[in-house]
């Protein structure tokens, strides 16, 4: 009876088994997948390394580029600078000979103006000097001998001051060269006369006075000169000889 009853129980092992193994058999299956997924991983794995640095290998190359075009820029504002450096200090020139030009325009035309005006004043005084001549002769030659004439000679000598009073304010000044050496340049010889009193070149007398004008020659004073003495040689009588 024992035995019989034990049976049932062998009996109903075996139908455990299959469960067993199904289940061993799902979790190898179940390893095995991860497996294939770690192997997947570990596969996909330098792809995504490479691409990493392929990645980092681009960046690096856009940055060179941006480096390389921003250096090209930099390049170009400075040659621009340069250029326009260049433009200023060409401008700079210019603005500098132009008022040089301007300021040698305005001192030549300074100088023109003063010439004119020297040149009208030269030509007008020119004019009056005979005047003032006619004077100095009247002064001179004419001698009043009643009250009448001393009263007609002062008032036409009083006009005469009053005319070298003007010439004088203008800038008119008579020379004087008696007893000086000759100069072209201030005189005008109409004269030579031989004389040992004076040095030969030496001026004697004044003809007609000359006048300055500031410091330029309005009119050459006509002057006679003194020159060297003639020597007369005097013929000596012959030596006779004693006779014998």
């Amino acid at each position: 009876m024992i035995d019989e009853e034990k049976q049932p129980d062998n009996t109903s092992q075996p139908t455990d088994e299959p469960s067993a193994v199904s289940s061993n058999k799902l979790e190898g299956e179940s390893a095995a997948q991860e497996m294939d997924l770690s192997i997947e991983q570990n596969l996909e794995s330098p792809t995504n390394i490479e691409e990493q640095t392929l990645g980092t290998s681009v960046g690096d190359v856009a940055m060179d580029e941006t480096l390389e075009a921003l250096k090209q820029e930099n390049e170009a504002l400075k040659a621009q600078l340069e250029d326009l450096n260049q433009q200023c200090e060409g401008l700079k020139t210019q603005s500098v000979r132009i008022a040089a030009d301007f300021d040698n325009f305005r001192k030549r035309t300074q100088k023109e103006k003063e010439d004119l005006e020297q040149q009208a004043k030269r030509i007008t005084l020119t004019e009056l000097l005979p005047v003032v001549d006619n004077f100095e002769r009247a002064r001179s030659q004419i001698k009043p001998q009643n009250d009448g004439e001393m009263t007609i000679h002062k008032s036409y000598q009083g006009v005469y001051k009053q005319l070298v009073d003007c010439l004088k304010r203008i800038g008119v000044s008579p020379m004087r060269p008696e007893g000086q050496e000759f100069d072209p340049n201030l005189h005008e010889a109409v004269m030579r006369e031989p004389t040992a009193e004076y040095p030969e070149g030496t001026v004697i007398e004044q003809l007609m006075r000359g006048y300055m004008l500031n410091d330029r020659v309005l009119r050459h004073a006509m002057v006679k000169v003194a020159s060297a003495p003639e020597h007369s040689s005097e013929n000596s009588p012959e030596e006779s000889t004693p006779s014998t």
